[in-house]
């Protein structure tokens, strides 16, 4: 009967749990199926390192995968499995791992075979042991510089997507500025008119002693549009400081067509929009998408400004929606070289789904650029003309509500944008 392949394990990983982080004495593999020389090895090192000692190569194997290694002295000819074999293993789990080969019956294929694994460097059998405490010691020196240099650049690559998080942030944040900037503006109008009514009213009283025909009519269609303006500011005052008051993940139940109306108020006066032609449609049903009504707009002038600045000269934008009663046949839709899918694998189908399109007759866009347009900074415009970060904004907002964004371009065709967010009928259709 065979004897149980030996394993010594002085720094087990619990099961289901990732390997640890590099310790400070390092972790050594030693495989050998010779008694002797592996029980030389663990006495040379036990004192130096964490050691997992094996038998033969599938031991060697699962204690890699129970644990991370940095150093492996691997002998080339082993019974159940070879040591190439072995390190090719160890290479395909962890490419960093530092291996050394050990050999009595040196051949130059078997050594070539080695070096094109990566392995470090080998030894010969009986060992010189100056010499290996040598070579594992500079072996573990290689692999804890790489590790170091790997959290390095890993902590570089955190600070960077914070940043470029934060300044995505500033853009949405002076975005929202602009929007709610507009709304004031909104407001002021009607305002204007409360207060231009009040001063004739009180113009008109102060000449008479009481109101009788004429006066008193005066009065009453005055106070009659006064009433209906003081209402107007009262429902765009309710409709954004909703907005501003509602939780991550909250929604208000706002009508798409007076989003629709907001946006379009605010497109028409945007600095981009210089002499092109803006066409705003109505939705023909009912509805309220699910997502903040300045998150909603700020996708679509987002995309309209894209297409304002597209182009030297001026262009058509139109922006139409459509109520979905039915989920979407995903079969159907697929990336080409005209066209790209965004956020296919978390969108929601759920009807109704509200679709909204954003087409215009602009240059198109080339199709190398299609797989890079949604990246954070990237713009084919003049510096000028903006950041880079605004398609990259409503890709975002598109995903934190579970919604779809198709593109469809190539150049001299124009470009549509399609979008397909989770909605909601308002009740007058639940009623009809």
């Amino acid at each position: 009967m065979n004897a149980m392949p030996e394993e010594t394990v002085s720094n087990p990983a619990r099961p289901n749990e990732p390997p640890a982080a590099v310790s400070r004495r390092g972790t050594l593999l030693i495989a050998d199926d010779e008694e002797g020389p592996r029980e030389s090895l663990r006495m040379v090192f036990k004192s130096d390192y964490d050691l997992l000692v094996a038998s033969d190569g599938p031991t060697a194997i699962e204690l890699a995968r129970q644990n991370r290694v940095d150093v492996a002295l691997l002998d080339i000819r082993m019974g159940r499995m070879s040591g190439i074999d072995l390190l090719e293993q160890l290479k395909r789990r962890d490419p960093g791992v530092e291996v050394i080969m050990m050999t009595a019956f040196e051949t130059t294929d078997t050594l070539r075979k080695a070096i094109q694994l990566r392995a470090l460097d080998y030894i010969n059998k009986p060992f010189d042991l100056p010499f290996i405490r040598a070579l594992v010691g500079e072996a573990m020196r290689r692999r804890r510089l790489e590790s170091e240099m790997i959290s390095s650049a890993e902590k570089v690559d955190a600070l960077v997507a914070e940043l470029q998080d934060q300044k995505i942030e500033q853009q949405m944040a002076r975005t929202r500025g602009d929007i709610y900037a507009s709304i004031i503006h909104d407001i002021n109008n009607p305002l204007a008119v409360i207060s231009g009514f009040v001063q004739l009213l009180t113009h008109r009283v102060a000449r008479a002693e009481r109101l009788e025909n004429e006066d008193l009519e005066f009065v009453r269609q005055k106070l009659h549009t006064i009433a209906r303006q003081v209402g107007n500011c009262v429902e765009i005052s309710r409709r954004y400081l909703s907005f501003l008051q509602r939780q991550p993940g909250e929604t208000a139940k706002v009508s798409v067509n007076t989003l629709l109306t907001d946006f379009e108020h605010l497109a028409r006066v945007h600095p981009s929009r210089q002499d092109s032609e803006l066409v705003v449609k109505p939705v023909a049903v009912a509805c309220s998408p699910r997502m903040n009504g300045t998150d909603f707009i700020q996708v679509l002038l987002n995309l309209t400004t894209n297409a304002f600045q597209a182009g030297e000269r001026p262009c058509r934008v139109e922006v139409a929606g459509e109520l979905l009663t039915k989920p979407l046949d995903l079969g159907l839709l697929k990336d080409t070289p005209e066209e790209r899918l965004m956020n296919l694998e978390s969108f929601d189908n759920t009807p109704p789904v509200l679709m909204l399109t954003v087409r215009d007759d602009g240059p198109g866009i080339p199709s190398e650029y299609l797989t890079k347009i949604f990246q954070p900074y990237f713009t084919s415009k003049d510096p000028s003309q903006g950041t880079g970060l605004g398609l990259s904004i409503v890709l975002r907002l598109v995903k934190q509500v579970g919604g779809l964004l198709q593109l469809k371009s190539a150049p001299g065709k124009g470009t549509v944008f399609t979008l397909y967010f989770p909605a909601e009928l308002k009740l007058e259709n639940h009623a009809a």
